[in-house]
């Protein structure tokens, strides 16, 4: 499998401040199929968007409010980045608001998938491990559907578009098909046939329960289906130790995001990236399931294989705690010019 030794053309943060006026984002280096939207400076819900469901449809990863059509939030997905409205609704462009943007890149284009029993659209790039899948349920339990992606998903990430009470449902190679997590609360893994169906995913489908939050009948559905990708993405589990010299956890490259999950505990989602503040040990933290202000506590290391804990929390460190995370690259252990990645 060959290394990508240019993540950036896959993945990239984008920090901006809001205007409050029509605001083209650039500099994105590529145009975002997925983009995810959260203010650091005060309590908003994050917001996300992907050219699947298509520009001004948004869903918050800290509700299970169903997908709202917001005509002033993101309006166009661009060549460099995404074009934003007026932000009445204080997701994305408050006036004066500090804001980060994390963008994927997919295909750009969307294609009909027959190969589950539910037919679906997929946005999906085999070279990243990325796909974007949307389908509609059919409330019976076994039903399979197409990610397109070729590969074994490592990490897949379902909302209800229709439902205002569904939960994000979080499928974790390291949990695997018989458990599950949610993205919208801090709760930890519960333990459901009537999610993943005990059943593992293929390199060519994944398995649905008949859970009203991933199979109901005649609801719609979005799915975020993540392979890993050597060099660009790492969904692991590691275990903590309490301490200020941390676990390390290896990833084979430096991160450019990292977000993580106790598994036993009832504990946030952290969020950390390469863009925010910029240098050891201060990497804030945001949280997918909170809307939550920027926090400021020296909680990792990003380092140029991995990363490392360095507080003796049970958010991301607790004693024998164990953890899931997923991970994208900033840049690989090595580039194809030898040139070797160093520690923020």
């Amino acid at each position: 499998m060959a290394q990508i030794n240019k993540p950036t053309d896959y993945f990239n943060t984008k920090l901006y401040t809001g205007t409050g006026s029509e605001l083209a984002i650039t500099g994105v280096g590529f145009q975002p199929d997925w983009v995810w939207i959260k203010r650091r400076d005060a309590v908003a819900n994050g917001g996300m968007f992907d050219n699947v469901r298509g520009a001004t449809k948004l869903l918050s990863s800290s509700q299970t409010d169903g997908e709202q059509t917001l005509a002033q939030s993101l309006k166009s997905f661009d060549s460099d980045g995404f074009t934003l409205g007026t932000g009445t609704n204080g997701y994305v462009n408050t006036s004066g608001s500090t804001t980060v943007a994390w963008n994927w890149l997919a295909s750009n284009t969307t294609a009909s998938n027959t190969d589950g029993d539910i037919t679906s659209t997929v946005s999906t790039n085999t070279t990243s491990g990325f796909s974007i899948v949307s389908y509609t349920g059919n409330s019976t339990a076994g039903a399979t559907v197409g990610h397109g992606l070729g590969e074994v998903p490592k990490m897949i990430i379902i909302k209800n578009r229709d439902d205002g009470t569904a939960e994000w449902n979080v499928y974790h190679g390291s949990l695997g098909a018989t458990k599950g997590l949610k993205l919208n609360t801090a709760d930890s893994a519960f333990t459901a046939t009537n999610r993943w169906n005990d059943t593992e995913p293929t390199s060519s489908v994944f398995t649905l329960g008949n859970s009203t939050d991933i199979n109901d009948n005649a609801e719609n559905y979005i799915a975020y289906c993540f392979a890993e990708k050597k060099g660009f993405s790492k969904f692991g589990s590691y275990t903590g130790n309490f301490s200020t010299d941390g676990t390390f956890v290896y990833c084979g490259f430096k991160p450019a995001f990292i977000m993580a999950k106790a598994y036993s505990r009832a504990e946030d989602w952290y969020i950390f990236d390469n863009k925010r503040l910029g240098y050891n040990p201060d990497n804030e933290q945001l949280y997918a399931n909170s809307s939550t202000t920027e926090g400021t506590l020296d909680y990792i290391d990003i380092l140029s294989n991995g990363f490392k804990l360095r507080q003796a929390n049970y958010g991301l460190n607790g004693p024998s705690e164990t953890y899931i995370y997923m991970a994208f690259a900033e840049s690989p252990l090595v580039g194809t010019n030898n040139t070797p990645a160093t520690a923020r």
